[in-house]
């Protein structure tokens, strides 16, 4: 189902579906695996492009080479821009911590204070994907098995995805949109008890 808010059709599955990322279990499979880099806006290769000295200390020699073939992002089947990968597999932007944890070198040097861009925002909102239509943006929860691990924790802490995804989701479209989705989950929440 399907709930409008403003201009945007968001997944009811945003409300009912638990989701915490759990780190040491799946080891940030997401960054390393797939069929496409992460999703971009031109804006955002702008910063990258700008801001990728900041990043390179933080990169493997791997994620360096291919950035220095290709640059920071390519096109990928739908013409859109989306982050370079390493032969065809994990993002350029990873490494690896002592724990084997897949991490990412834009949001380091963030970290570190090298950069005011945290991350790609698709990344950031991930599993949340948005659709951009002519009329309205779709926002959608993406089902992967290897987050299972994540729907197993927000079951076990009873976080469903948008409140996990606060912080992003209020980068993304502010405040007010965000107290929109809680108000939403509250009326979600009376219809299914009144159901019961």
């Amino acid at each position: 189902m399907l709930v409008e808010i403003n201009d945007k059709l968001v997944s009811t599955q945003l409300f009912e579906q638990k989701f915490v990322c759990d780190l040491n279990a799946c080891k940030g499979a997401c960054c390393v695996e797939g069929d496409a880099g992460a999703p971009l806006t031109y804006e955002e290769v702008d910063q990258m492009e700008e801001d990728l000295e900041n990043y390179l200390p933080y990169m493997r020699p791997e994620g360096i080479e291919a950035v220095n073939k290709t640059g920071v992002f390519y096109m990928d089947q739908d013409g859109e821009p989306v982050t370079t990968l390493v032969n065809g597999a994990e993002c350029a932007f990873v490494y690896f911590d002592e724990n084997g944890i897949t991490k990412c070198a834009v949001e380091k040097a963030y970290l570190e204070g090298k950069t005011t861009f945290k991350k790609p925002i698709s990344c950031h909102l991930y599993p949340i994907r948005v659709k951009k239509f002519h009329d309205f943006t779709a926002l959608n929860y993406d089902e992967w098995p290897i987050c299972a691990p994540a729907c197993d924790c927000g079951n076990k802490l009873d976080v469903p995805v948008y409140r996990f995804l606060k912080e992003p989701i209020i980068r993304a479209w502010g405040v007010p949109f965000y107290e929109e989705l809680c108000k939403v989950d509250e009326e979600w929440k009376k219809s299914i008890n009144q159901e019961e």
